[in-house]
């Protein structure tokens, strides 16, 4: 797919508050405006780009469970730049930077597991747009550990379903002993 408009890459404007779609009550989704939050220690802030919709979305937003956090925003294929870094956060990481947030949301790096550099069975990782806000929102709040680097040259919108259906395919393709076909 291609665009003809420019990437916007340059640093982002805070604004007090933000736009999101939230689960509500009934279990549908609400447009609401937020408070705009700063990033705690390990965090980033997002401005969101784009954010692609999943069928796990769906079952987030069916099956939210409201005793844990009303009005949660869902989405967890989401593409933005970082707009804000929080304490402890690598200097890989810069303001202005196009990322990517997937489902696993980032690891701790304190648990058995991530001691023992097996970081996608961290206990402590949050799930995007289900056990933390995600990216139905123009800003979203999000581990440093959990993003990836977006190329400038590729859209937002091409690249969001690439951290979902893009990770799952590539990770079962990775795990199983392939050979050319000759």
């Amino acid at each position: 797919m291609t665009h003809s408009a420019p990437l916007d890459v340059s640093p982002i404007a805070l604004k007090s508050t933000f736009h999101a779609m939230q689960i509500s009550p009934a279990r549908t989704l609400e447009l609401v405006e937020r408070q705009t939050p700063q990033p705690g220690d390990g965090e980033v802030l997002i401005a969101v780009q784009a954010c692609g919709m999943c069928g796990v979305d769906i079952s987030d937003i069916d099956g939210a469970d409201l005793n844990l956090r009303l009005s949660r925003v869902p989405g967890h294929e989401v593409v933005g730049q970082i707009a804000a870094i929080g304490n402890h956060v690598s200097p890989q990481w810069t303001v202005g930077q196009r990322v990517g947030v997937g489902r696993l949301g980032g690891h701790c790096l304190e648990c058995a597991q991530c001691r023992a550099s097996l970081f996608q069975l961290c206990r402590n990782q949050p799930f995007v747009g289900s056990s933390c806000d995600g990216g139905y929102a123009e800003m979203m709040l999000a581990r440093a550990t959990g993003l990836v680097r977006i190329p400038d040259e590729l859209h937002a919108t091409d690249a969001a379903p690439i951290l979902c259906a893009g990770i799952a395919t590539f990770n079962a393709l990775k795990s199983v002993a392939h050979k050319p076909v000759t």
